[in-house]
């Protein structure tokens, strides 16, 4: 296993549309993501964040405070997103020193390809739903940036600046 370079926004990777996975192997991938997002320290970590522009990403939303709950998914497809919706702080590995508040909704359902590339369904709800679609963003060449008003995007992208500047 190895640690991966992430990318750091505004590489232009992060912004591009994903393509599906086919039937390459992708154990190898997989491990060292694990492995990086874990050393980042990460929740998630999207394939295009270190460089693969596939539809993949890794997570695992409850390690940092209880026993881990690792997933791979593979070629998502968000079926439904619940009507509530809150505000909730997110960081991003490619975007460091940055906290922003994002809405998005409590709930999430999809269907995805595990590691063994068996189809899986599930909803998700709380932190899980919005590491969910966070890295899903990412498979649509979205970053946090993306889902600010414009004062917040302009407020969190100088603060991303400055982060830049004070750590160089």
């Amino acid at each position: 296993m190895a640690r991966l370079p992430i990318l750091q926004w505004p590489d232009p990777g992060l912004s591009t549309l994903c393509t599906p996975v086919g039937e390459e192997d992708l154990t190898g991938l997989i491990a060292d993501m694990f492995e990086t997002m874990y050393a980042a320290p990460g929740r998630g970590l999207a394939a295009p964040q270190v460089g693969v522009l596939k539809r993949l990403f890794v997570m695992d939303a409850t390690w940092k405070e209880a026993p881990g709950t690792p997933l791979v998914m593979i070629n998502p497809e968000i079926l439904s997103f619940g009507t509530d919706q809150e505000p909730g702080d997110e960081g991003c590995l490619s975007i460091p020193g940055v906290l922003a508040s994002v809405q998005r909704p409590t709930t999430v359902s999809l269907r995805w390809q595990d590691q063994d590339r068996s189809w899986q369904s599930g909803s998700f709800d709380g932190f899980a739903a919005r590491c969910i679609q966070h890295e899903f963003d990412h498979l649509e060449g979205l970053v946090t940036f993306d889902r600010l008003s414009p004062e917040a995007r302009t407020e969190s992208e100088a603060t991303y600046q400055h982060h830049l500047e004070s750590s160089a």
